[in-house]
């Protein structure tokens, strides 16, 4: 990759939506570069880890190529990345052995966490809870119960549906959010907010929702 003008790798070719792709065919995607892959992490979400809202141990769900999990690692916090697809998990590593940080990374689904065989105080979603439909969505959450440990917070950054056009993800709105964690979950915030994306220089609105898992 060359670099732009301002010394940093520009990116590759750019895959411009994933037009609903499930779990399996993200790994095509990684053959450019995908809208929701820029180089660091999303600034809604490094604005809670600034805030102190990383904390224990950190499991990026659906992680990509790894910027949260490896943000928590910088941060001296014990770090997991989950995706379904091998090619962005080989990314993601190289990038951890670049940078001398310690994570661990997995090929996984995220609708069978409870496989990890632990649970996390801070669990990060940057994109992920979009992609799934009605009924996958609730087998998600359940997902996220599973490696939560009690008293831990999920962070999570979609879609919203006040985004407009049709490209891209399926629109979340608040009360979907606020409807999939009601039971064993708290919603401390669902906030506007921005996800940075290649494809547009305004990014493309977005929710920002803090929920905590009940003792």
């Amino acid at each position: 990759m060359a670099p732009d003008d301002e010394g940093r790798a520009a990116p590759g070719p750019v895959v411009r939506a994933h037009e609903g792709a499930g779990p399996t065919d993200f790994d095509a995607v990684y053959e450019g570069t995908p809208p929701w892959e820029i180089g660091r992490p999303q600034p809604a979400l490094a604005e809670l880890a600034d805030a102190g809202m990383f904390t224990g141990r950190v499991l990026d769900v659906g992680c990509g190529t790894g910027e949260h999990a490896l943000l928590a690692a910088e941060l001296g916090l014990e770090a997991t990345g989950v995706d379904s697809s091998a090619r962005a998990i080989d990314i993601a590593r190289a990038k951890a052995a670049d940078r001398g940080l310690s994570v661990r990374f997995m090929v996984m689904d995220a609708l069978d966490l409870g496989s990890l065989g632990g649970q996390f105080d801070t669990v990060a979603d940057s994109g992920l809870f979009h992609v799934f439909d009605d009924d996958r969505r609730a087998r998600y959450v359940d997902s996220l119960r599973a490696v939560t440990a009690p008293g831990g917070r999920v962070l999570v950054l979609c879609f919203s549906d006040r985004q407009p056009g049709e490209w891209g993800p399926r629109r979340v709105t608040e009360e979907e959010i606020r409807a999939c964690f009601r039971d064993g979950w708290r919603v401390d915030a669902v906030d506007d907010a921005r996800m940075v994306i290649v494809i547009s220089p305004d990014g493309a609105r977005a929710w920002r929702a803090v929920v905590t898992r009940s003792p």
